[in-house]
């Protein structure tokens, strides 16, 4: 098996993909990135057969290229693949091109437009509330009129809280029509009013099975990180509500993926649970090592058994609660990073440094620490959220 991957540097905590990929027998993984290859990290290096280097991984027809000399070299590709959002068209274009197993651009428009998301949502017997595409200042009046107030505005085609307008009033409308371009095409649906997000994720099997499930749940939602420039703070679930796992499931059959991971989100209504996004990948950060702590098990292990026509490991220990708390240099806190480690020496598992690109909305460093304790789960919130 040829396996290719986009971007092996970027992020850095992904490079483990790359790496466990080799050690399978039969697979011959390959790299198309644009740093240098000296920047590569000695493990990372020699877990690539070769590397091919481009100026700009933005760049589709030079990528193109570059993943035609390497079929040219070693043979036809049998999986291409990033996990990370910005490079999933690039990634489904460069399968078309070249015929390689996995979603192909027209399979993303179900996933990158949340118009067509919720149609798959609704054929999933899943509950949604009503919203509709707005083009044109004619159809804004429309939508008012068809949904009412209070309304959240998003692209249709965006990925989490940026650029969401909360529209609770004509003046908020105004508003919005002087920041939008006119060009962008947005979708307006009812403003669900609940403060919890939680998400149904895992790992799909190249037949269209989960053969890994967990969940989050955020403290404060995207848009409260958006607006108010909060901690983001979330915590895998130990357990997962049955309600949550039967709405998922409909939706992943729905959606037809296969081989990949998933990251749906949902509000939680009362007892019930509204569905929001559908993303054709794992959440991102250092969501991956938190799956991990809570599961105690290997993700990056598991997908390369999974791609290579195997099973994930067995699951020998109970799960619990993993927190990721992130924290912002510029802001003034209770607790020292020492007093963190010292109150929570056998809880706290590492703590990461978040890249520049995501620092202003996700934090600068994030403390993952587990417990089985909600309780415990909760004080740890606190303390380490506590600012003065």
């Amino acid at each position: 098996m040829n396996y290719l991957v986009i971007s092996p540097f970027y992020p850095e905590n992904f490079q483990p993909f790359t790496i466990e990929l080799a050690k399978k027998e039969g697979v011959t993984v390959l790299g198309i990135g644009q740093e240098p290859y000296d920047q590569l990290p000695e493990e990372l290096r020699n877990a690539l057969t070769e590397y091919f280097r481009v100026e700009n991984l933005e760049n589709l027809d030079e990528v193109k290229r570059a993943a035609a000399f390497l079929i040219y070299k070693h043979g036809p590709m049998d999986r291409v693949e990033s996990h990370n959002e910005h490079w999933l068209e690039t990634d489904a274009a460069l399968r078309e091109q070249f015929n390689i197993f996995g979603a192909k651009p027209s399979n993303l428009k179900k996933t990158k437009f949340k118009s067509e998301m919720k149609k798959y949502f609704t054929k999933a017997g899943v509950p949604v509330v009503p919203g509709m595409v707005v083009k044109t200042e004619k159809d804004i009046e429309k939508a008012v009129k068809k949904i009412g107030f209070p309304l959240i505005a998003k692209p249709d085609n965006g990925v989490g809280a940026s650029g969401t307008f909360k529209l609770t009033k004509k003046a908020d409308l105004e508003d919005f029509k002087t920041a939008w371009d006119g060009r962008t095409a947005y979708f307006f649906e009812k403003f669900v009013n609940s403060s919890i997000i939680t998400t149904y994720d895992g790992l799909i099997d190249n037949k269209g099975n989960v053969v890994f499930e967990t969940g989050l749940t955020y403290v404060h939602t995207p848009f409260e990180l958006v607006q108010s420039k909060k901690d983001n703070t979330y915590y895998i679930e130990k357990e997962l509500d049955p309600k949550l796992v039967s709405y998922g499931r409909a939706i992943i059959k729905a959606f037809g993926m296969k081989e990949r991971f998933f990251h749906i989100e949902f509000f939680k209504d009362g007892k019930d649970y509204i569905a929001i996004e559908y993303n054709n990948r794992m959440a991102g950060g250092f969501t991956v090592e938190s799956y991990n702590y809570a599961h105690s098990i290997d993700l990056f292990r598991d997908y390369a058994n999974v791609v290579s026509g195997g099973s994930v490991e067995e699951r020998r220990f109970e799960p619990q609660y993993c927190l990721v708390a992130t924290r912002r240099d510029a802001t003034d806190y209770v607790h020292s990073a020492d007093a963190i480690r010292d109150r929570y020496s056998d809880k706290l598992k590492t703590v990461k440094r978040m890249p520049d690109a995501f620092a202003e909305l996700q934090g600068n460093d994030a403390y993952l620490l587990v417990t089985k304790s909600k309780d415990e789960l909760d004080e740890m919130i606190a303390f380490i959220g506590e600012t003065k």
